[in-house]
């Protein structure tokens, strides 16, 4: 097997082993994105890296639209806005911006979407705590062990991998398949 193979075939593994493991959480979490949206609440979606493309990309399917024309859903990727993220790294440090964005917006019954792959962000983690204050419902996409992230969360999706790039990837399947279980859920199918 060439390079391309071999990480190819670890992806699809990768992908078989998330289907064993997570179909349940899946539904889960999709259910209680729903819910949140129904009640007319924001979704919030945090992540460092590549975590924060993969929050801010899930944030784009759920304001534009996955696969349906239909009315944009209010999601917030707490990563974009430079202005408030340097401002608070310089006059609280990098690892409250995000938990004083989740406590300046976030209400009881929104969601946060916290991703980190080794699930150890201590950034994240604080958010995740100020969420739990607030009453807002926590969620985790991880992977490894979960890290400390799997016990602060709610609900968490441990990718079964050590593998950075794997998780990443099997981060954004799931965002894709509970995107599109949201979109049937409050829109149908058109």
């Amino acid at each position: 097997m060439d390079d391309i193979e071999i990480q190819l075939q670890e992806s699809i593994d990768t992908k078989k082993a998330v289907l064993a493991a997570n179909r349940d959480v899946i539904r889960k979490i999709a259910d209680v994105l729903v819910r949140a949206f129904k009640d007319n609440h924001h979704v919030y979606l945090i992540g460092n890296g590549g975590s924060a493309a993969d929050a801010q990309h899930l944030a784009g399917e759920l304001i534009g639209r996955f696969k349906l024309n239909r009315r944009p859903l209010p999601a917030i990727a707490l990563t974009t806005d430079t202005s408030v993220i340097t401002a608070l790294a310089n006059d609280f440090g990098y690892e409250t911006c995000f938990a004083r964005q989740v406590e300046a917006l976030a209400i009881q019954g929104e969601v946060l979407l916290a991703f980190s792959t080794s699930g150890n962000s201590k950034g994240i983690l604080n958010a995740v705590h100020v969420a739990k204050k607030i009453g807002t419902t926590t969620i985790g996409f991880t992977g490894k062990d979960g890290g400390l992230l799997k016990d602060a969360v709610d609900i968490c999706l441990t990718i079964p991998s050590n593998n950075t790039p794997r998780i990443q990837e099997c981060h954004i399947t799931v965002g894709h398949i509970i995107c599109s279980i949201v979109e049937k859920e409050l829109f149908g199918s058109k």
